[in-house]
């Protein structure tokens, strides 16, 4: 006679098990109940932290499908296939994938603002829930993550790197390896507000570099950087050419946030 395996029970979870469950929970109840969460947007009272009001939700446009397969870019209607954007299609960007969470809009300004100038730290982890399921197939590919650094001078004046944030709880979410001092910095360069595509790409040229102590582990892997928001793209750009010259696989880009351009 055949005996058939009958699965163990999984013993209940004795009330010594549960207790720190239980402080956490009814710590979390005694700072709502002081300090009830507040909408990410325009600070109204919500159900929990890290979220947002129906409003100020509503407001939001998160990018999905139909976009380029190359850099995300969201497409009007769907195409098929893995199509490309026009721009893709002209010239391929160095990185081989980029995503973001939201298109960087007058709904979505205040969020991002508020997360990189404006200590809103407890953003991040809303924000890296985002940014997981939009860029979901390029962290499948990932053998590691890295935020496009700041250099020291300005990280010393903002006191933290918001891409850094974002890309550890990223990893905690993904169960990823976070290399925050993957790239560095090599120069301060001035601010990419409010000058042309090609200005950007100048302004950013030379200045990044693989720390030495990382050089042998980027070759033959596949890098996801993380940023706030893709503008015209020059500093991924820039990053995925010095990780590829260093070796990488693949390169990929995740940002919370991109400015929409029409898609030609």
């Amino acid at each position: 006679m055949t005996e058939t395996a009958t699965p163990e029970a999984t013993p209940a979870p004795t009330p010594t098990a549960r207790l720190p469950a239980i402080f956490r929970l009814a710590g979390r109840m005694a700072l709502d109940a002081v300090l009830p969460p507040r909408c990410l947007g325009c600070g109204e009272t919500v159900e929990a932290t890290g979220g947002l009001c129906v409003t100020c939700w509503s407001g939001l446009t998160f990018i999905d499908h139909p976009r380029c397969a190359c850099c995300g870019a969201p497409f009007d209607y769907d195409v098929g296939g893995e199509a490309l954007c026009g721009a893709c299609i002209r010239a391929r960007p160095a990185f081989d994938m980029a995503r973001a969470a939201l298109a960087y809009d007058d709904a979505s300004r205040g969020l991002v603002l508020g997360f990189k100038h404006g200590d809103q730290l407890h953003a991040a982890a809303a924000f890296a829930g985002w940014m997981a399921r939009a860029g979901a197939d390029a962290i499948a590919r990932a053998d590691m993550i890295a935020p496009v650094p700041l250099h020291r001078w300005r990280l010393w004046r903002r006191r933290y790197n918001q891409s850094a944030l974002l890309a550890l709880a990223i990893g905690r979410l993904a169960g990823k390896p976070v290399e925050p001092a993957l790239l560095a910095r090599r120069r301060a360069t001035p601010t990419q507000a409010g000058r042309s595509r090609s200005g950007r790409a100048r302004n950013v040229r030379g200045a990044f570099a693989v720390r030495p102590d990382f050089a042998d582990s980027v070759k033959g892997r596949s890098v996801l950087l993380v940023d706030d928001v893709l503008t015209t793209g020059a500093t991924v750009e820039e990053c995925a050419l010095v990780l590829k010259r260093a070796g990488a696989a693949e390169v990929g880009v995740l940002a919370l946030a991109r400015v929409q351009r029409p898609v030609l």
